[in-house]
C-alpha cells in the first residue's frame, strides 16, 4: 500500500489525448512485471490503476500509456520530465506467455487495449523462435486514434502479422475500414494451436470472442484484460468484484470461460 517515488525521463504525446510516460525508480532499483500487470499511480490528484506498456526485458524503465479522462489521469498526461510520480505495484495476472509457447498467438486489441498488450509484443518478438504464427488484430476508431504506429510498422518487420482497422476514415486512408472482428476470418486461424490474447472496450471484447468462437477457438484458450473500479489493487477493498474475481487480484487477465458468465450478470 506505500507508494514509491518514479521520476519522469520522458514523455511522448500518442494521439490527441494520449500519452506515455517513461519513468524510473528514484531508488535505483529494478522494478520487474510481468506482461499483463498494472500499476497504482497517482501525480497528488487521486490514484488510478493503469496498465504497464513498457517493455519487461528492461525493468530499468516504468512505461505507462495513459488517457486524459479526468482530474487524475490529466495530472498525469501533463507530467514533465524531472517530476516524481507515486506508484504502487506491480499488481495483477499476467498474459499467458510461457503457456503459449510452440502454437500461435492472435493479440486482439480495440482503442487503448493495445498498450497493456505492447509488453506481450516485445517478449514474444524477443523470443520469436518460440513460437508459431503471431498475429495482431487491431481496431481504432479513426487513423489519428491509432497508438505506436510506428512500431506497428517495425513488428510487422520483425516477425508479428499486423492487421489494422478503423471504423472511420476520410480518403487519405488506404486501410482496412470497420470493426475489429471483420479481421478474424481473413486471419484464417488454426484453432486446434491458437490461443487468444485480447483486451478493449467490453463491448468489444464480447463481439471479438463471439467471432473468435465462431473460429472454433475454445473459451479455455481465451484470454481477457477486464477493468473494473480498482482501488486497493490488493483484492482488500471489493471495488473490483466481478461475481467470485477480484479482477486486481485475480485479473486484469482472466480466461474467458472464468469470466464471461459473470459479465452477462445484470449489475444492480
Amino acid at each position: 500500500m506505500v507508494p514509491s517515488p518514479f521520476v519522469v525521463v520522458d514523455t511522448r504525446r500518442e494521439t490527441e489525448d494520449t500519452w506515455t510516460l517513461e519513468m524510473q525508480p528514484v531508488s535505483g532499483e529494478h522494478f520487474s512485471f510481468a506482461p499483463g500487470q498494472f500499476t497504482m499511480i497517482s501525480a497528488g490528484s487521486g490514484e488510478v490503476p493503469i496498465s504497464i506498456s513498457g517493455d519487461p526485458d528492461r525493468p530499468d524503465r516504468l512505461h505507462q500509456t495513459i488517457r486524459r479522462v479526468g482530474l487524475a489521469t490529466a495530472a498525469l498526461c501533463d507530467a514533465r520530465p524531472g517530476q516524481v510520480l507515486a506508484v504502487r505495484g506491480p499488481f495483477g495476472s499476467a498474459w499467458p506467455v510461457e503457456a503459449a509457447m510452440s502454437g500461435d498467438v492472435v493479440i486482439a486489441a480495440g482503442g487503448l487495449g493495445l498498450p497493456p498488450l505492447r509488453p506481450t509484443i516485445l517478449h514474444m518478438l524477443a523470443r520469436r523462435e518460440r513460437y508459431g504464427r503471431l498475429i495482431l488484430l487491431y481496431g481504432s476508431r479513426s487513423p489519428n486514434q491509432i497508438v505506436f504506429p510506428a512500431e506497428l510498422e517495425a513488428w510487422a518487420g520483425q516477425g508479428l502479422e499486423v492487421h489494422v482497422t478503423v471504423d472511420s476514415a476520410g480518403p487519405e486512408w488506404l486501410g482496412h475500414v470497420g470493426v475489429v472482428t471483420r479481421l478474424v476470418a481473413p486471419a484464417a486461424i488454426d484453432p486446434a494451436r491458437t490461443t487468444a490474447l485480447v483486451c478493449g472496450p467490453e463491448v468489444m471484447i464480447r463481439f471479438l470472442i463471439a467471432a473468435l468462437a465462431d473460429a472454433g477457438l475454445p473459451a479455455e484458450r481465451t484470454y481477457v484484460s477486464l477493468e473494473r473500479n480498482m482501488q486497493c489493487g490488493i483484492g482488500h477493498c471489493g471495488h473490483c468484484q466481478l461475481g467470485p474475481l477480484l479482477l486486481c487480484r485475480d485479473g486484469p487477465v482472466v480466461r474467458w470461460d472464468a469470466a464471461g458468465r459473470w459479465l452477462r450478470v445484470r449489475e444492480l
